[in-house]
């Protein structure tokens, strides 16, 4: 849990893990699954996405998971992280509407066009604020655990 940046979920070994258990580096066996990045899905606020390790193919983990809380970002800092992702990407840019976004609701535009978002909260970005003000201990796992339920819609 990392205020104002995402709440992290999936570990395996967190399940029954000891209070004091750093988390956050548990996998199940099986393959890395490849990554989906789309430039017309972004980290906005209340994103899901799939954590992973550092690789050249940016293929996620197979249980981990993150959900974006992020900041607001002005048009300055948009334009500057869109340049960087550019860098990498000749053809991205951000879509009136994606900057929009980044700066109403907010999110983590840094991470564009790095890992794989699947899906978004619909309703209840008031737990995610309240998760992500847990007061946490060295390693950002929260000091009171945090139990989460997800449900898939299809």
């Amino acid at each position: 849990v990392i205020n104002g940046f995402m709440i992290q979920g999936g570990d395996p070994t967190s399940k029954n893990a000891d209070s004091t258990a750093q988390l956050g580096s548990g996998s199940l066996p099986g393959e890395r699954i490849p990554a989906e990045i789309r430039s017309n899905i972004i980290h906005k606020k209340g994103s899901l996405a799939a954590a992973r390790d550092g690789n050249a193919e940016k293929a996620s983990s197979n249980c981990q998971f993150y959900i974006v809380q992020g900041k607001k970002t002005d048009t300055a800092q948009l334009k500057q992280i869109e340049q960087s992702v550019k860098a990498s990407n000749p053809k991205f840019n951000y879509s009136k509407t994606q900057k929009e976004i980044y700066q109403r609701i907010g999110g983590t535009p840094f991470l564009d066009q790095n890992y794989t978002v699947f899906g978004e909260v619909i309703t209840g970005l008031n737990v995610l604020d309240k998760i992500a003000a847990s007061q946490t201990r060295p390693g950002d796992r929260p000091t009171k655990d945090v139990r989460m339920k997800l449900r898939l819609l299809n």
